[in-house]
């Protein structure tokens, strides 16, 4: 099992409606379609971006040979007017940009970061030029208002993400491929661009809002990217395999605190709940036999406080890995916010098909 968490270095909002405006320091992102005062179709579109050195570090040193899978995660904030089913897509930028120091409602308006119509600043780097696109990259606009990004247009590098009426509407996006390839230097990492459809953009089809937590939020929703990856193993070697629901499983080394920079590797402890009787000259008995969790065994966090999961269960990415002293599993403490209690789940499905969840209110806090 790995997830592994990297925070985004900087983001903002592009408004088709607001050419030079900068809104890189707002603590939200907004992801909309919507009608201005005099009656044109107008969107907004997220930028995104996480530090290259950490995305480097994390495939190199810590998924090192393994495959892996990369997801983009922005956490809903609010919506309003939002239709019963759209989809959203994702595509890595193309040019670089400047987070600026910008916010929506500044008065007058910001203009030192990436706007719709600039990279860096007001009058200065444009996104494209209209109908002359670099080979593999493009962007889109209405009129003559150019603007609003330049990204590649390579298939494999789009993510889209489908929502109905029912479905949550944060946003979990696939991005493996773009991030493959800009590890391996195929592309630059500038970040993403999300946007809507061009069904939707630009158009009098739907008009709604959907508003997500950005890179400077005071919440404990900021964006990431999550890396996710199977390093489990299962090697129970003498130990006798759980093979009924007449089990009890401890933690063996929960040290209830840890430092947001931490590794730590959780031990699973199985007891049968009634031993047989036995008379014994030793201290050691049945009660002491450690047994191993099956092979089908996840583990998942939930935040104390809120309720929320925050890793849930995998069947590949919290898989619960085994070796010949019992069943365990590793937690990388950095994609939890600090300061925060949460509380750990287990669950193992047995060879007759039963499914068992294990609450036992264990709990840790993460520190600074």
């Amino acid at each position: 099992m790995a997830v592994y968490k990297i925070f985004p270095e900087k983001s903002a909002t592009l408004y088709s409606y607001y050419p030079t405006l900068n809104s890189g320091l707002d603590e939200i992102l907004e992801l909309s379609t919507f009608e201005s005062i005099e009656g044109t179709n107008e969107v907004s579109r997220i930028l995104i971006k996480f530090p290259s050195n950490e995305i480097s570090g994390t495939i190199a040193d810590k998924i090192k040979s393994s495959s892996f899978d990369c997801y983009l995660k922005l956490y809903l904030a609010n919506a309003t007017s939002i239709p019963l089913n759209y989809k959203i897509f994702s595509h890595p930028l193309a040019s670089d940009w400047n987070m600026g120091t910008g916010r929506l409602a500044n008065l007058p308006i910001t203009t030192d970061g990436a706007s719709w119509g600039f990279t860096q600043q007001s009058g200065s780097g444009v996104w494209f030029s209209p109908g002359s696109f670099p080979s593999g990259q493009t962007g889109s606009y209405s009129g003559s208002n150019a603007g609003g990004g330049l990204w590649y247009t390579a298939s494999a590098y789009e993510s889209t993400q489908s929502f109905t009426f029912i479905s949550t509407k944060d946003i979990e996006l696939k991005v493996t491929n773009a991030i493959s390839a800009s590890y391996t230097n195929v592309i630059a990492n500038n970040g993403f661009i999300l946007k809507h459809s061009s069904s939707l953009e630009f158009t009098t089809a739907s008009k709604f809002e959907t508003k997500y937590f950005s890179a400077t939020t005071h919440t404990i929703y900021p964006p990431v990217l999550e890396f996710r990856w199977n390093d489990s193993s299962y090697n129970t070697g003498s130990q006798e395999v759980m093979d009924s629901n007449l089990y009890m499983v401890s933690l063996g080394n929960n040290k209830n605190s840890f430092q947001q920079d931490s590794v730590q590797r959780f031990n699973i402890k199985v007891r049968e709940k009634y031993p047989p009787r036995s008379f014994q000259t030793s201290s050691f008995g049945y009660a002491l036999v450690n047994y191993a969790l099956p092979s089908s065994s996840y583990w998942s966090i939930k935040d104390l406080d809120t309720e929320e999961i925050v890793v849930d269960y995998d069947t590949s990415y919290t898989k619960i890995s085994c070796d010949p002293s019992g069943s365990y599993f590793n937690v990388y403490m950095n994609g939890l916010e600090p300061e925060r209690y949460y509380k750990l789940l287990f669950k193992t499905i047995l060879n007759n098909g039963e499914t068992i969840v294990f609450d036992e209110n264990y709990y840790f806090k993460v520190v600074r």
